[in-house]
């Protein structure tokens, strides 16, 4: 049963009722309603209690509460009986509908918009841009319909004035497509008369109160309704209705659902127009009927894009067809104010089809081919007027609430009769229930010949003159007899009927007088032909599709249409015909008391509402019976894998037999019976249960046909991996094959080569040996370099490695550093500086006494330089660097060494980005010696990388390190001193030469 409501609000469902009687079930539904729940089941049925205030539990977070939910998991709601449809339309491939009953005012209208809303909140999950489309449109219908159809009345703000069954098709993955709408009789005496405190359809106050002061000129209108004879009586009634702002939610809804921008002018013409007839009026001079206010037919003439003459001619005279002859009668002025109200109300009426065949072209399902999309699935929603007893009924309240019994006959016939014929036809013990069986009253107005209807329309077809007492004494004489029909002729002693006017009828839902008066008018519905091809021939093509008949000239027009009283009884039977055919669904709806007060509950008033709703009875009908029955082959169909017994086909000897087994299984056997074609389970719960259990089986059966049939395709790509790798394999052997046969080829007689192969091009490798290739290449040139060096004398070894030292520290960072020539090293001693032979012995003579003296094994370099003194003076010096010293000499006094500083006190070298041959010798003592190399023939020979190369290769030699710096400025210490060497060019300079600068010394190089 329903679930999440404490005790304290009463019973959630009226089948819980600890006894059945109409005290418990009144004092059940009072607790309730003044607790603020207003929906109660009984059963699958919702009893929705009018709340007459705005109510916050239709927002997106309770839809989510409810979507996919099944019935009874949730407090009682509209949003349960929608789901409820939904799923069964999309779980059985069943056409649904909700029915949705009650008195005028009980909020049946307000319901069907939020099962609507519902329906499309719940759809569509994937936003396909089609379906979101037909959803809009379908909602926006509903404002549309509401403004032309709907009225205030004394009972209800917002009253449907016509029945409305809407349709909503669905595909086969539950989406919305389309659907169509069907109204029916529209009240459409309320376009030209309202009671008191009442007032016509929305569409003209909101035409009037929301429309643009440009609009409205141009039609001819102005803001005031009183100023209409038609609307007056309600244009002076203050309402809480907005209709400013409903005028614009209606134009837009129009706009949205696809009306044209002409096709909506005319709709306001026509809403015009009819309030310009209502004020016109007839006069007589002498025998001559005549229009009094003549201005008004020259702006009707103009709305309705016809001739004046026309419109004169139609609202005074009638055309008349006597054999071949063709007449013109003028009307009296009480013939022409009829004929005018007459058009007023038809023009109204077709206005209303007209939308709604508008909306139904655009909605409805196209192109849709069932072989291809899937079946097609239908949900209805039918919101029709609801059971009415005015202070005067007339033939619209009488075709009403013949609507209402057809409904309650239906319910009756689904609900309460045919439940318990088929407990006695399958064989399950039953206790029969009474119930008021109201076919009676139905045949009592649809019966041929005998019926209300018949006699109505045997009265019309007489021929002279036919008025309504004639019509009440044939009802007096073929209804004397019959118990649920009087008059005061049949009950002279009644005072509350009046003679010659009043017959009463005992409704299921209670005792309604009708006033006979308008009865045959009303039910010939006549409009002259005249109206008719007036309207047909407007230069309007909107206005003028409206009206097809009035094509017929008027000798063509011979057979008598249908009376409103035939169409609305064929159209009840067939919408009764097509909610049968569907699983229906129930909303009954209660109105709690006649002032529209959210907190009085008149126990009388909803008392007589729930007797005549057969609630009771179907309270009762509901406990004694089963929640759910279904024919034991599509039951074992939907429930087989929940047993060993039944998945996936059992052996037993019938579909009976299994289905016992299965339900013994599940343990549900105590809370079945078993029906000679059908299985029935007594409460919602048992069947709960089994879709569980049925959803869990679903899942694990799909998991096991997905594992199935992954191992299928993984084995499937297995075999084609496996076949792809063996050619993979194959042909990468190939390409490897075929790259070492094409190396060894284009190699094999690289010795004999004068460049040992360094000219031959290697071929390109396949991917996998791209590697090998790195590697093979890296084995070559160790080859080429080896063979070369090989026969390389040891000075010429030691020059080799100075050279790829220098390359190493100096790559990218000097242009120059003298890789393509000899490398002299001790160039003092040489004639290769331009020195004399002199100076060459005095410097060979010093270098042999030092080499005495300090024991070295051979000389690195030696070159003249320009160095500063320890006064900060540039002079001219000389250094000699060997594998154990560099010593600093004076070449003007025959190379005398000045200084000596031990090599491994040296800790780096610094030299400059440019082509000067600065170069700065950092020591431990932070007594770096800066020199600027001099005295090179040529001139712009570089030996800085001669220098580097040479100390760089002695030093590894002997597994030391040395710091080599390539930067701009040089940071170096000068007697301690921290101090900066920087480079200067200059376009005068001769001669590289230093001197002093603030922050250590600027070497001047030449600058061109």
């Amino acid at each position: 049963m329903a679930e999440h409501e404490s005790l304290e609000y009463g019973k959630a469902d009226f089948v819980l009722l600890d006894n059945v009687s109409m005290e418990e079930f009144m004092t059940n539904l009072k607790l309730r309603f003044e607790k603020g729940r207003i929906y109660t089941y009984i059963g699958e049925v919702v009893v929705s209690v009018n709340p007459y205030r705005a109510m916050n539990i239709y927002g997106r977070d309770i839809v989510e509460q409810y979507k996919g939910r099944e019935l009874y998991e949730r407090p009682p709601h509209l949003f349960a009986i929608a789901d409820a449809a939904y799923k069964a339309m999309k779980r059985r491939n069943k056409d649904t509908c909700i029915v949705i009953s009650g008195e005028s005012g009980a909020g049946k209208t307000e319901a069907s918009k939020y099962i609507m809303q519902y329906i499309a909140a719940i759809t569509n999950p994937n936003q396909r841009a089609e379906v979101e489309r037909v959803k809009n449109m379908l909602l926006k219908s509903n404002c549309v319909l509401e403004a032309f159809g709907n009225a205030k009345t004394n009972r209800n703000d917002n009253s449907s004035r016509f029945g409305k069954y809407m349709d909503i098709n669905f595909d086969f993955k539950g989406d919305p497509i389309g659907g169509h709408i069907s109204n029916y009789l529209l009240e459409k005496s309320r376009v030209i008369f309202q009671q008191e405190g009442e007032r016509s359809f929305h569409s003209y106050y909101q035409l009037l109160r929301g429309a643009p002061d440009s609009l409205l000129r141009s039609l001819h209108i102005k803001k005031d309704p009183t100023a209409y004879n038609y609307i007056k009586v309600g244009g002076q009634i203050k309402s809480s209705i907005n209709d400013g702002a409903d005028f614009k939610a209606v134009a837009d809804a129009m706009k949205v659902i696809g009306f044209t921008g002409d096709e909506i002018q005319t709709v306001y013409k026509i809403l015009a127009t009819i309030l310009h007839l209502g004020n016109l009026t007839f006069g007589v001079d002498g025998d001559v009927t005549l229009i009094e206010n003549t201005k008004l037919v020259s702006v009707i003439r103009e709305l309705l894009s016809t001739k004046e003459e026309n419109v004169e001619k139609a609202l005074l005279y009638r055309t008349v067809a006597t054999g071949r002859d063709v007449i013109e009668k003028q009307h009296t002025a009480q013939e022409a104010s009829y004929g005018r109200d007459a058009l007023a109300k038809a023009m109204y009426e077709r206005l209303f089809c007209w939308i709604v065949g508008r909306i139904n072209d655009i909605i409805e399902v196209k192109n849709y081919d069932a072989r291809v999309h899937g079946k097609n699935t239908v949900i209805g929603v039918l919101d029709i007027y609801g059971f009415e007893i005015f202070q005067n009924n007339s033939f619209e309240q009488f075709c009403i609430n013949y609507c209402n019994e057809k409904l309650q006959q239906l319910f009756i016939q689904l609900v309460l009769k045919q439940e318990q014929e088929e407990y006695q036809r399958e064989g399950i013990p039953w206790k029969h229930i009474d119930y008021f069986n109201n076919q009676i009253i139905v045949d009592l107005v649809e019966q041929q010949h005998k019926g209300i209807f018949s006699v109505l329309d045997e009265a019309c077809m007489n021929v002279g003159k036919v008025t309504d007492e004639v019509f009440l004494q044939g009802l007096n004489g073929k209804l004397a007899k019959h118990a649920h029909y009087t008059s005061r002729k049949l009950s002279p002693t009644d005072k509350s009927l009046e003679f010659d006017r009043d017959f009463r009828i005992r409704h299921y839902a209670g005792d309604v007088v009708y006033s006979v008066v308008g009865f045959i008018d009303k039910n010939k519905d006549t409009l002259f032909q005249d109206f008719k091809r007036l309207l047909y021939n407007s230069s309007n093509p909107v206005l003028k599709a409206m009206w097809p008949e009035g094509k017929l000239s008027i000798t063509e027009v011979t057979k008598r249409p249908l009376t409103a009283a035939t169409l609305f009884k064929n159209s009840m039977i067939l919408l009764v015909e097509n909610l049968a055919c569907k699983e229906p669904y129930y909303v009954r709806c209660i109105k709690p008391n006649d002032v529209k007060s959210p907190l009085l509950f008149e126990q009388e008033r909803c008392r007589h509402q729930v007797e005549y709703l057969g609630l009771l009875e179907n309270v009762r009908v509901r406990r004694a019976g089963f929640a759910y029955r279904q024919t034991y082959p599509r039951f074992l169909q939907r429930y087989k894998m929940i047993s060993e017994f039944t998945w996936p086909n059992h052996d037993l000897p019938s579909d009976k037999d299994a289905v016992k087994r299965l339900m013994q299984g599940c343990g549900f056997d105590h809370d079945v019976a078993y029906g000679k074609t059908k299985v029935f389970i007594r409460t919602p719960r048992t069947l709960f249960s089994l879709e569980e259990q049925r959803v869990e089986m679903v899942q694990r059966i799909v998991l096991f046909l997905q594992k199935v049939w992954r191992g299928t395709i993984a084995r499937m790509r297995y075999r084609r991996m496996r076949a792809a790798l063996v050619i993979l394999r194959a042909y990468r052997r190939y390409k490897v094959k075929s790259y070492i046969r094409e190396v060894n080829r284009r190699f094999k007689n690289v010795r004999s080569m004068k460049d040992y192969g360094k000219h031959v091009k290697w071929p390109t490798p396949p991917k996998v040996l791209r590697k090998f290739e790195e590697a093979l290449r890296s084995i070559y040139n160790r080859w080429w370099a080896w063979t070369l060096i090989k026969g390389l004398s040891p000075e010429e070894a030691l020059q080799v490695r100075a050279k790829v030292a220098s390359l190493e520290a100096l790559k990218g960072q000097r242009a120059d550093l003298g890789l393509q020539r000899a490398w002299e090293g001790n160039y003092l001693v040489s004639m290769w500086d331009g020195n004399s032979a002199d100076t060459a012995a005095s410097f060979t003579l010093v270098s042999s006494e030092l080499q005495r003296k300090d024991k070295f094994m051979r000389v690195l370099f030696s070159c003249n330089v320009r160095k500063i003194n320890r006064f900060h003076k540039a002079e001219d010096r000389a250094v000699l660097i060997t594998d154990r010293h560099l010593y600093k000499m004076d070449p003007l006094k025959q190379y005398k060494p000045m200084k000596s500083i031990p090599l491994y006190n040296v800790t780096g070298v610094s030299v400059s980005p440019g082509k000067d041959q600065l170069v700065v010798f950092h020591t431990k003592d932070s007594r770096d010696l800066v020199v600027c190399l001099q005295g090179m023939v040529p001139a712009n020979e570089s030996r800085i990388g001669e220098l580097v190369g040479t100390l760089l290769s002695h030093f590894k030699s002997e597994k030391r390190k040395l710091q080599v710096n390539v930067v701009s400025p040089i940071q170096c210490s000068m007697s301690g001193r921290k101090c900066t060497v920087i480079v200067e060019p200059k376009i005068n300079q001769s001669q590289p030469d230093f001197t002093k600068s603030r922050s250590g010394y600027i070497l001047a190089v030449p600058g061109n």
